[in-house]
């Protein structure tokens, strides 16, 4: 089973890349599925499917076959929501509309942010669980907050465990809504509390096996696609997830440069040319992908054969893991002394803050976008070691143990 996850700043071009990567897997003969929550439902218009093909009495159709071994499926994260946990946003939302909401307005204040991204990932789950398909493509949404959900489970799980009397995030909001709107708690909710829990730790250890997952970074060359693509590959090695293909998209031939060509042109050819051997250098030693900025709408299942077929030509398998890189190692200097190091890559020691708590080691690293924080479990060797030191080379960031005397 392979699970592809497309993530970029918005406008790279995910969706294409994630179509024309899901056609080549079914040329391969894989069973094939591509997936997007995306509201806008680019899938339809990527495939070029016709109206009459994509809705449905106004309703998008969520699954179709586009060719044989390949189907794409447009997720609507309010319906999944809905359909599986649908007493939860019910209860949440009465207890605005108990204060006067009106209820559709009620209905938007519940769906709390993120969840949409978080219940699209929670479909992933079930998909794979079903063990239809050999292969899974998915495009993420163009969000800064979306790649978050990707590490949210296991953060989740860790936290849930510590909390006595709270399995989770649910029972929290509904004990605390319950206390000032005097609506009754219904019993289903805590049912639903387990089951929540289970399936966010299960589509956590689905995104951190390196075997099953692969995150792919979409980027085009300018620079502020490139140092979102960089945050991606910061975050994803802070969290354990494996990065082994970066695909630089758009990019202005340089075939097309003569003496005739005007000076906007040729500078941005040439812009563009210095920003993709910064990519090269930035992203060693994943494999990088060139993809050109065609002269026309890249859209339709023969361009985007086409795309595939320059991607990956005849012989390579979009299935294959292009690099894997061990995010996490442990090095035992001596029998007194242990290194811990993690990949941080695009980061700086001032930016993290570091604390142990009991069997963890809690890292938060300060980006742009916000504070990461990863829980990670220390080995039982370290129990009786105290945290000396820690120091930040060659993006790996070491942190020393000694043991106590």
């Amino acid at each position: 089973m392979r699970l592809i996850i497309h993530t970029g700043k918005g406008g790279t071009g995910k969706t294409v890349i994630s179509c024309s990567t899901a056609i080549k897997l079914a040329e391969k003969k894989y069973r094939t599925l591509v997936v997007s929550s995306d509201p806008a439902h680019t899938l339809g218009d990527a495939f070029k499917l016709s109206s009459s093909t994509k809705y449905d009495n106004n309703e998008p159709i969520h699954m179709r076959e586009i060719l044989p071994n390949l189907d794409a499926l447009q997720v609507d994260p309010i319906i999944e929501i809905k359909e599986q946990y649908g007493d939860i946003l019910s209860y949440m939302a009465s207890v605005f509309s108990s204060r006067g909401v009106d209820e559709p307005l009620a209905y938007e204040i519940a769906m709390m942010p993120g969840m949409t991204q978080l219940f699209s990932l929670l479909k992933i789950e079930q998909l794979i669980k079903a063990k239809s398909y050999d292969a899974i493509v998915l495009d993420m949404p163009a969000s800064g907050e979306a790649l978050r959900y990707l590490y949210f489970p296991k953060l989740a799980g860790s936290i849930s465990k510590k909390l006595t009397g709270l399995m989770g995030a649910f029972s929290g909001f509904s004990k605390m809504f319950q206390a000032f709107s005097g609506v009754s708690l219904p019993n289903r909710v805590f049912q639903y509390e387990q089951e929540l829990f289970d399936r966010l730790d299960t589509l956590s250890d689905i995104i951190r096996d390196n075997n099953i997952t692969s995150l792919r970074l979409v980027a085009n060359p300018d620079s502020f696609s490139i140092e979102n693509a960089k945050r991606a590959l910061m975050s994803a090695s802070l969290y354990g997830i494996n990065v082994d293909l970066a695909i630089v998209n758009k990019i202005l031939p340089t075939s097309k440069i003569t003496k005739d060509s005007n000076e906007y042109f040729t500078k941005l050819t040439e812009f563009q040319q210095s920003k993709l051997k910064e990519t090269k250098l930035n992203f060693y030693p994943l494999t990088i992908k060139e993809v050109p900025l065609y002269s026309g709408e890249l859209a339709g299942i023969e361009m985007l054969q086409s795309n595939a077929n320059l991607m990956f030509g005849d012989n390579e398998n979009p299935a294959d893991i292009f690099y894997q890189g061990k995010p996490f190692s442990i090095i035992q200097q001596d029998a007194n002394r242990l290194h811990f190091m993690v990949k941080v890559p695009f980061a700086e020691l001032k930016d993290f803050d570091i604390t142990r708590s009991g069997s963890e080691i809690i890292i938060r690293i300060r980006s742009p976008t916000g504070y990461l924080v990863n829980i990670i479990p220390l080995p039982v060797i370290t129990f009786n070691m105290e945290m000396l030191r820690t120091t930040l080379d060659n993006n790996a960031l070491n942190i020393v143990f000694e043991k106590k005397f």
